[in-house]
């Protein structure tokens, strides 16, 4: 007698897409030797989009394979410039040490002569933030770093190579970043774009969210450009239902 609702989605299969035209043969080859013989619609979606150059938000549900959807363009434009720098923003340290594990494959399997990242946060030893500094492609953060530490510094410590080559900013749970910590989040890159402006460079934002009402509004108001938004879902999914009870 407590259930005054009753929802059933039903399950829907995989929907699959051959891999782009673009994409670099060894990138496609370290994909089906880890079993990915095709890419999610939505995958391949955010990678042709990505590399034509529009900022992109993701909106597919929990592992969908959100993180690959990002990463292919990012390692795509590494492998074929080492020069290029990526700044990836998690809301707390331990996803960025979660999301380091997780790219740590591709990092052994192509070698530090083509990527190399780092986990730069407030537990970084001194040493570590140099060799980041001096040699990452790709660069695991977080918003108080970026304020207090980047910017700040972005004349000095290396920082000035990094805006130089700065190709991306990669902003993961993007729905975290509301009310006040939205609004110091949106000031951050008001900064950040400044800075990047003054070294010649404009990254392209990617933006991956929960499902909300308005993720293109909210990352256009937190990063200050227009966006476009993926939403197809080509990951499969179970039968769910959902009960709401009093």
């Amino acid at each position: 007698g407590c259930i005054i609702d009753e929802k059933t989605i039903p399950a829907h299969p995989a929907v699959y897409d051959e891999f782009p035209e673009n994409l670099l043969p060894e990138l496609a080859g370290y994909l089906k030797e880890h079993g990915i013989e095709k890419l999610y619609c939505h995958q391949t979606e955010m990678f042709e989009k990505v590399t034509s150059g529009k900022n992109v938000v993701i909106t597919t549900s929990t592992a969908s394979g959100k993180t690959l959807s990002f990463l292919l363009p990012v390692l795509q434009d590494i492998l074929k410039n080492p020069l290029t720098r990526a700044i990836f923003i998690y809301p707390t340290k331990a996803l960025a040490a979660d999301q380091y594990r997780a790219i740590a494959p591709y990092l052994e399997y192509f070698g530090e002569n083509r990527i190399v990242a780092g986990v730069y946060d407030g537990d970084t030893p001194v040493a570590e933030r140099t060799r980041i500094r001096q040699s990452a492609n790709i660069i695991l953060t977080n918003p108080e770093m970026v304020n207090g530490a980047f910017l700040p510094n972005h004349s000095k410590f290396g920082f000035d190579f990094i805006f130089t080559n700065l190709k991306f900013v990669v902003i993961d749970e993007l729905h975290t970043y509301r009310g006040v910590f939205g609004s110091h989040l949106a000031n951050v890159f008001r900064r950040l774009h400044r800075v990047c402006r003054y070294y010649g460079s404009l990254p392209v934002f990617l933006c991956s969210s929960a499902t909300i009402a308005n993720p293109v509004e909210l990352a256009e108001e937190i990063c200050g450009r227009k966006f476009v938004r993926i939403e197809r879902d080509g990951s499969p999914a179970a039968e769910r239902t959902y009960l709401l009870i009093k």
